[in-house]
């Protein structure tokens, strides 16, 4: 609302940097989970039983390009890469980008 403060700080946009120099608003992250057959057993799924699944995350907390800081007593720590496809539109079909 014009005018009004929010109680609590909205975070920036996350974006990324394209090819080509430009930037990428990030508006949607849509996810595939235990689609990794030897992930799913180490986290106790079975994955002939067990179909993947699909869910979306908030892209606001979800994404970061920073460094995870974590304590130094870490004994095992679990986290996530993803591979991002940045869409402007479409989605069939796709030529290969020239680099």
């Amino acid at each position: 609302m014009p005018g009004h403060a929010f109680v609590i700080p909205t975070l920036p946009r996350p974006s990324l940097h394209t090819c080509d120099g430009k930037i990428f608003p990030i508006r949607r992250i849509y996810c595939i989970g235990r689609n990794y057959a030897a992930h799913a057993v180490e986290m106790g799924h079975d994955p002939d039983r067990e179909a993947p699944f699909f869910f979306q995350k908030n892209p606001e907390n979800a994404y970061t390009a920073a460094q995870l800081p974590y304590p130094n007593e870490t004994a095992e720590l679990h986290h996530e890469v993803e591979l991002v496809a940045a869409l402007k539109s479409g989605g069939r079909d796709i030529p290969p980008p020239s680099l």
